[in-house]
């Protein structure tokens, strides 16, 4: 936009719509190891790129869109004809440089292949989404996933304004302030999965990395490792420490005063942790309550004899999540007499 002023000067202005958010708009293949890695990010709430972290570094994300199902090369006006799956996420905390292999294919050939990094939680799956006029993203939107395709996967950053697309999703953002962010409350959400595919042959299965896996033992491995390090952490600050394990980690005395911990630990970004009904309601009871998070721990070696090793410490202290901040995955069930 130019406008005029005097009778010579031209100052070139950017108009921002407040009703506009950031978008990071990313095309993911449908092979195997790019549906591999889509179903991992989406479980441990991260993702990231083959590049070095200076490429995106300048880039502002309110949301992160993961687009699969359409096949990218091809003109734009059939792209526009066609539908797409849409992971609907909303970002987390800063991009960083991953120092640990995470994703499946990373974990598998012992190598970061993705350094560039960051947290995303996810807020919806939508299929089927036309990617023309009558979808719920503009033009440019639209394109960018494409151009997404076309580059490999790395994310391209557009501004639109969000509201179809929330309509869309039934949720009702909230803003802290008149110029911050949209933030979806998570207790409008429901879990977001990839639908699963057939297991492959055994001989030729991906590793797993240790974010939100199923094998235990990893999992059991990067639990430890975050909670030595918060004992570490704890003691040099003067604290003594007991460990409980249920329905907190650790007892912290010192003086006559009392604090508890709750532990958590992955090797993806620190985003959202999985918590028991036990573990929120004794955040939200006893007065002084930490919740540690350990985020990018080093996972080597195979079951059972895993290694670990690195991280990321993330101290939220005098913690109550909130009931926004929490989105039911689990039920229990009585069975009918």
């Amino acid at each position: 936009m130019s406008v005029f002023m005097g009778e010579r000067q031209h100052v070139s202005v950017t108009v921002i719509d407040m009703a506009e958010a950031s978008f990071l708009m990313v095309h993911v293949s449908q092979s195997a190891t790019g549906q591999d890695n889509l179903a991992f990010g989406l479980e441990t709430r991260s993702w990231g790129f083959p590049s070095r972290i200076k490429e995106y570094a300048s880039t502002k994300m309110d949301f992160v869109i993961l687009g699969t199902g359409a096949k990218p090369r091809v003109d734009l006006g059939l792209w526009l004809d066609d539908t797409i799956d849409l992971y609907v996420c909303q970002a987390v905390g800063n991009v960083y440089e991953g120092t640990a292999p995470h994703w499946p294919d990373e974990a598998h050939d012992h190598l970061v292949k993705y350094p560039t990094r960051f947290g995303i939680e996810p807020l919806a799956r939508l299929t089927d989404v036309p990617l023309g006029p009558t979808g719920p993203l503009p033009l440019a939107g639209s394109d960018a996933i494409r151009r997404s395709g076309l580059h490999r996967g790395f994310g391209k950053p557009v501004r639109f304004n969000p509201d179809k697309l929330f309509k869309l999703m039934g949720v009702t953002p909230k803003h802290s302030s008149a110029d911050s962010a949209p933030l979806i409350p998570l207790n409008q959400t429901h879990p977001v999965q990839v639908p699963t595919r057939p297991k492959p042959p055994r001989s030729v299965r991906h590793g797993t990395g240790a974010g939100r896996q199923s094998d235990p033992r990893k999992r059991e491995a990067v639990e430890r490792h975050a909670v030595d390090l918060a004992i570490q952490h704890y003691r040099q600050a003067g604290w003594t420490v007991k460990e409980v394990g249920k329905p907190y980690d650790l007892r912290l005395t010192k003086a006559g005063a009392e604090r508890r911990v709750e532990v958590k630990g992955t090797t993806g970004a620190p985003t959202s942790v999985e918590l028991t009904a036990n573990e929120v309601q004794h955040a939200r009871e006893f007065p002084e309550v930490d919740l540690f998070m350990v985020s990018d721990i080093t996972v080597t070696g195979t079951t059972p004899n895993f290694t670990t090793s690195g991280g990321t410490a993330t101290l939220l202290p005098n913690w109550e999540p909130a009931d926004e901040d929490l989105r039911p995955t689990r039920f229990e069930y009585r069975i009918p007499s």
